[in-house]
């Protein structure tokens, strides 16, 4: 197939769709195919930006660059240089943490597991319930800050089979404690009106605000599952691809703009995770009909200035696709397209969440119903109706700065 396969949805599609994911190993909308390969983190878009020259364009050193107080400011609404300030000053907390063992290659968070900063406990806490301790760590994650909560397996498909040396970028082991069996999956809710200024460098200090936010609050619910005598190995975009724990951990369901639409934030958030031996029950995937709205809604594929996103079904990636899992069925995006937008932008581009009908305030009540109508049989309805709201219109940085 062409990759990306930007072509419109066809019947014929649809109902290829619809027997592919017939059978019950479909039901977390994770379908491996026997040429399924686990990731190289060395392939992440990012990390190719720094030893690909197919991926490298004038713009990628700026891009970077831009994130240490060297920006190419501009007059621009949205890229003056306090909006670049308040990006990269919400990345502070992130930036610490992941720069401190730069001399040994490792990005914490980014390329590299979070450092272990409390011992595991001598003495083991004994735990006879774990559908109760499963609760607890709920409560405790969401005393830290954790917006939501899911528990899965410990599943090694989505282990990086290497990660990076950030020193020269060639492949180094990918090495976790023996015995764990659990993943604890952290979602962090993106600012609402930050978002709706996509693009823009001011709408990036959304990101970064999250990411130096789960960067806190991994290495804290870590220290108190090891102050419990049990190994806990906090995670951000390290060691493994958190969207498949995300969905087997029931926080919600994988979408066509490449994220996680989850009915409480729809697809608003970030991600972070916890790789533990702590005794807990698990969760359970939840198809919610995300998958039956993204197969007649194209808004985010139709919005990407880059034309990155697919259209038509999820299908296998294309082999000479380093940056996509090979051997798993889903919609997968041109990367290399999506980054060299970002690097021209000098900062990171979210427009299809923006757009996406899911972005929305679910403490309202019409946006409940419009819920309601969206993940069942009223779906084109409710897509009609969200054509015609106002609801994804971008919102002025300078509005934002007025407090509009």
């Amino acid at each position: 197939m062409a990759w990306p396969s930007n072509h419109r949805t066809t019947e014929e599609d649809r109902q290829r769709w619809r027997d592919t994911y017939a059978d019950s190993d479909a039901a977390a909308g994770i379908v491996t195919t026997e040429d399924f390969e686990p990731f190289k983190q060395r392939n992440d878009m990012f990390t190719r930006a720094f030893w690909d020259d197919t991926v490298r364009s004038k713009h990628t050193d700026g891009f970077f660059q831009s994130y240490r107080m060297k920006a190419n400011y501009r007059n621009g609404d949205g890229f003056r240089q306090k909006d670049f300030a308040l990006r990269n000053a919400s990345w502070l907390i992130s930036d610490v943490i992941s720069n401190r063992s730069a001399d040994q290659g490792r990005r914490e968070g980014f390329q590299a597991p979070i450092s272990e900063d409390t011992p595991v406990a001598e003495t083991k806490v004994e735990i006879d319930n774990p559908m109760a301790m499963a609760a607890e760590i709920k409560r405790i994650a969401r005393f830290f800050g954790a917006d939501l909560v899911g528990l899965t397996d410990f599943d090694d498909r989505w282990i990086y089979s290497s990660r990076v040396d950030t020193r020269d970028f060639s492949d180094a082991e990918n090495t976790l404690p023996v015995g764990l069996t659990s993943v604890i999956v952290l979602g962090h809710k993106m600012d609402q009106e930050l978002v709706a200024t996509y693009p823009s460098a001011l709408a990036g200090a959304a990101t970064g605000r999250e990411y130096s936010h789960e960067a806190a609050i991994v290495i804290q619910l870590a220290a108190y599952i090891r102050n419990l005598g049990y190994q806990a190995v906090p995670s951000m975009n390290d060691t493994g691809l958190v969207i498949p724990f995300a969905i087997k951990a029931g926080l919600g369901e994988y979408a066509r703009n490449q994220m996680v639409i989850t009915p409480e934030f729809g697809p608003r958030l970030r991600f972070s995770k916890i790789f533990t031996n702590l005794p807990l029950s698990h969760d359970a995937p939840r198809p919610l009909g995300v998958r039956a709205f993204c197969d007649i809604c194209t808004e985010c594929a139709d919005a990407c200035p880059a034309k990155a996103l697919p259209y038509g079904p999820p299908e296998v990636s294309a082999a000479s696709e380093a940056s996509a899992i090979q051997g798993v069925r889903k919609w997968t995006s041109d990367a290399k397209a999506c980054f060299q937008y970002w690097a021209k932008l000098q900062s990171d581009c979210a427009i299809c969440m923006r757009v996406c009908p899911f972005n929305r305030d679910f403490d309202k009540l019409t946006d409940r119903l419009w819920r309601k109508l969206a993940l069942g049989r009223w779906r084109k309805l409710a897509l009609w109706l969200d054509k015609r709201s106002n609801r994804a219109k971008r919102l002025k940085p300078k509005d934002w700065w007025d407090g509009a």
